[in-house]
């Protein structure tokens, strides 16, 4: 019995394992319902909730996560699963339809239905180190660093030198809650138009922190989670690793279509929104002030809580309200200072409201204990003594200066950017001049971030390339976007291809 047990590999399909069976005399009954405990997969009929086209989804998805059904494997037909579950094709057939919408299955015609092949698990937008160091990296987002950074950061290391808190050297456990009343964070998170004296801050090592903790308190595994269908890059990885389901939902110039967003709220039974609504996006669209207000009552109608990724910070002069100053009681706030100060200063805010501030508390403790005692230690001091605006003045006039130029040189292509914004979006007619233009950038020693890294969902919805402002010095950065417009209009100057004629 045990020989055979080891032996049984969720991934094979029964009939093989029956053989097996026979071969060693145990029933062929009983090995499929060890299969069956083993596998739970096809779900028992009975777990079935309604509407049962979402119970299988999630099933089927449960199942690939956890190795149950692996790439390349071949799913039931939707006629011979709906006998099995005593559903109706329609469901069975909306499940499948769904589950390819999202990339998990594919179908081939003539073949049947299989277990798609994992992609890498994270596609990144920008190149590896080694890569970096010949070429010009216009690829990934920081902000310009000057020589008053290089002295703003040796002022503050002598200060600590001299007067190092003791919590600092000997600080272990984190604060088991964070007062926004008594922090020095609190003119920052002013500055990003928020003032919530009930909120719960809690410091993070950067963004990324940020939003895992905030994924995890917002959601739990099986949610359905919806964001722009072009955002950022790390969603995707970082709601498979967290077993939720990830949609995206069409966007326009002013972000995330609010009609959209409350068909998809109306279909799916959607937990969370998360969305970058001040020109961090891709697309560099700004939403609207009223655009806010309507996302906000449909999330207020369904009841979803939004996550804000508002990691850029306050680099614009004048943006509106912030969703989570408009919803405070639903919406889980983050920024940080790498965007907007320092590349090396990883410091992150997320501000939760206070009846989740012991649930993403617990959270942040889990992934990342507490955040780094020196670097909050050094933004702290920077808030205080007004080093911290200083350099966000610095770094308005200098991307300002950026954008003027890059608005210049780009003349005649179609681009998109925001006010202060890090980047330039240029639009590309389809994914196969966008993949020309990385291609032919990078042999002209320029790194640029394409679309597909960014999109959620069908990528043909958006093409083009994400160009960084910042990061290089301005003779650097001048030089960089040159190549860019030489190479794109060199691909305007080709008569577009059709996709299916690309081998």
């Amino acid at each position: 019995m045990q020989t055979i047990w080891a032996g049984l590999d969720p991934g094979r399909d029964k009939e093989s394992i029956a053989l097996d069976a026979g071969r060693t005399g145990l029933s062929i009954v009983l090995i499929l319902i060890m299969f069956q405990i083993m596998t739970n997969w096809p779900p028992d009929p009975d777990t079935l909730k309604r509407p049962a086209y979402r119970s299988l989804i999630q099933a089927t998805e449960t199942a690939i996560q956890n190795g149950i059904l692996k790439p390349g494997d071949r799913l039931p037909t939707q006629r011979q699963l709906a006998f099995d579950l005593n559903l109706s094709v329609q469901t069975v057939s909306r499940a499948y339809d769904k589950l390819i919408e999202a990339g998990k299955i594919v179908g081939q015609v003539g073949r049947g239905t299989f277990v798609r092949e994992s992609p890498a698990d994270v596609t990144m937008p920008f190149v590896n180190r080694k890569a970096s160091r010949a070429l010009l990296d216009m690829s990934i987002l920081k902000p310009v660093i000057d020589h008053a950074h290089e002295k703003a950061l040796q002022a503050v290391l002598r200060s600590i030198a001299t007067s190092l808190p003791r919590s600092v050297i000997s600080g272990f456990r984190p604060p088991p809650r964070f007062d926004v009343e008594t922090m020095p964070v609190r003119r920052w998170l002013g500055l990003c138009g928020l003032d919530l004296p009930d909120a719960t801050v809690i410091p993070t090592n950067g963004s990324t922190s940020a939003m895992t903790a905030a994924l995890m308190t917002a959601a739990q595994p099986g949610d359905l989670v919806v964001t722009e269908n072009i955002g950022h890059h790390t969603l995707r990885p970082l709601t498979r690793f967290l077993g939720l389901r990830l949609q995206g939902v069409t966007v326009d110039d002013g972000g995330i279509c609010p009609r959209a967003l409350e068909d998809i709220c109306q279909r799916e039974g959607v937990k969370v929104l998360c969305i970058m609504p001040g020109g961090l996006n891709p697309l560099a669209f700004n939403m609207t002030g009223t655009r806010r207000e309507e996302i906000v009552e449909i999330a207020r109608r369904y009841d979803l809580q939004i996550i804000e990724n508002h990691a850029c910070g306050p680099l614009q002069d004048a943006p509106p309200p912030p969703v989570a100053a408009l919803a405070p009681e639903r919406t889980l706030f983050f920024t940080s200072l790498t965007k907007c100060l320092m590349p090396g200063l990883r410091v992150g805010y997320l501000v939760v409201p206070d009846h989740l501030g012991a649930a993403a508390t617990s959270r942040h403790l889990v992934t990342n204990w507490m955040a780094t005692s020196l670097m909050t230690e050094i933004a702290d001091r920077w808030f205080e003594d007004g080093t911290a605006e200083d350099l966000l003045h610095r770094q308005r006039l200098a991307l300002g200066d950026r954008q003027g130029y890059a608005l210049q040189i780009l003349d005649g292509l179609e681009y998109r950017t925001s006010p202060n914004g890090l980047h330039v979006w240029i639009c590309c007619r389809d994914a196969h001049e966008e993949r020309a233009l990385v291609e032919a950038a990078r042999r002209d020693g320029v790194a640029v971030a394409p679309a597909s890294s960014f999109s959620i969902g069908p990528h043909h919805l958006h093409t083009g390339i994400r160009v960084a402002l910042g990061g290089q010095s301005f003779p650097d950065f001048a030089r960089g976007l040159q190549i860019v417009k030489r190479v794109a209009c060199e691909m305007q100057a080709v008569p577009k291809i059709a996709e299916d004629r690309i081998g």
